[in-house]
């Protein structure tokens, strides 16, 4: 797992503690739960992490969690290159997940319009931008396959095609399940490293060659 203090990725091992209650049943929502939580610390920068969980029973093997200290979702932090506007929707729609999907996927498609805007593509139509996305011809821009079978799906979640979601209603509630809510972080994630971290190490890189070359006194590489 990724710690959400450092951003490290590290296995994490902690104690599971029960959560017991003093009256039975233990319930939510209808249904008979067992509650219980896990406390781990990261092995980089032993930040302290805490988790809760729920479930049927023992045998559940698909226990519901929420992160709840530093709470900030199921997902991993933003990446730092990400530009701040968009970081923080990202965080609330990770946050907010388990709480309520359909606020989440509405954060969600904002940070979607917001990177869409950034890379170029500045119709006011999100649906638009996607099809732009996803019609690029620039060989420097096109999306690798599997995010743009990701992207295209996004369109299905929520009746989507149903509502434009232009620039004034991108943050509309539209009903979405749990699951639809999640895949849109997961999408967020792919292209927060396509269009943020993968250039931004890019650049490094070059920047680091052109260094070394200046330094054996070798002319800069062509484009820098």
């Amino acid at each position: 797992m990724q710690c959400r203090h450092c951003l490290t990725d590290f296995h994490a091992s902690g104690n599971y503690t029960n959560i017991d209650f003093y009256d039975q049943p233990k319930s939510w929502d209808g249904k008979n739960l067992r509650f219980y939580a896990l406390a781990y610390a990261c092995s980089k920068c032993s930040g302290a992490q805490i988790d809760v969980f729920s479930q049927l029973s023992q045998l559940d093997s698909s226990p519901k969690q929420v992160s709840t200290y530093p709470n900030g979702g199921i997902f991993p932090p933003p990446p730092k290159e990400v530009p701040d506007v968009i970081a923080k929707d990202y965080s609330e729609a990770n946050a907010v997940l388990n709480i309520s999907p359909k606020a989440s996927a509405a954060l969600s498609r904002r940070c979607l319009q917001a990177i869409l805007s950034d890379a170029g593509y500045k119709s006011k139509n999100l649906s638009q931008q996607i099809d732009e996305a996803l019609n690029e011809i620039s060989a420097s821009k096109i999306l690798p396959l599997a995010i743009r079978e990701n992207f295209d799906a996004i369109r299905n979640f929520g009746n989507f095609s149903a509502h434009p979601l232009t620039d004034n209603s991108t943050s509309q509630i539209i009903d979405v399940d749990a699951g639809e809510a999640e895949w849109c972080l997961e999408i967020l994630n792919q292209l927060f490293h396509h269009f943020y971290v993968a250039p931004a190490a890019a650049a490094a890189k070059r920047a680091a060659l052109s260094a070394k070359l200046a330094a054996a006194g070798k002319p800069p590489m062509k484009g820098s």
